[in-house]
């Protein structure tokens, strides 16, 4: 019976389509659901490992092409350093101009980023949305 499908009930001699009681019918229905489901389920699963292939060898790009940008930053952090060198400047303090450089950068951002992290709040959108349909969930509100 598992193998009946919709239609094919009027040719059957087990259960003639106009013999069958409303609770074989309710069963043939939730097993047609359940069918179906398990078919979507397969089918989210399916698209969500390509999706992760694709998501796994983008990031593996990303991360090889960051990792060149910062090797090539340090390459021009030495030129730069050399450069200073090249006009006269020891060697060891044009370093320390390059390092200092980059201290100095680095607390810039860092202050901007602390700035930026200090405006996020929480989710009020979602905490608004969470507790509209907690409102709408309990019995006796009707609200329309």
């Amino acid at each position: 019976m598992a193998e009946q499908r919709f239609g094919e009930g009027a040719g059957d001699t087990d259960y003639p389509a106009r013999d069958r009681s409303v609770g074989q019918l309710v069963a043939d229905a939730a097993e047609d659901l359940s069918t179906l489901v398990r078919g979507e389920i397969e089918l989210a699963k399916l698209e969500l490992k390509q999706t992760a292939i694709t998501a796994a060898a983008g990031s593996a790009m990303f991360i090889i092409a960051g990792t060149f940008a910062f090797l090539a930053l340090i390459m021009l952090l030495f030129a730069l350093a050399y450069g200073l060198v090249a006009i006269g400047v020891w060697t060891w303090v044009a370093f320390i101009i390059v390092a200092v450089l980059l201290i100095v950068i680095g607390a810039i951002l860092a202050f901007l980023g602390k700035k930026k992290i200090e405006k996020i709040g929480p989710p009020q959108h979602t905490i608004d949305a969470g507790k509209a349909a907690v409102t709408a969930a309990r019995p006796g509100h009707a609200e329309f």
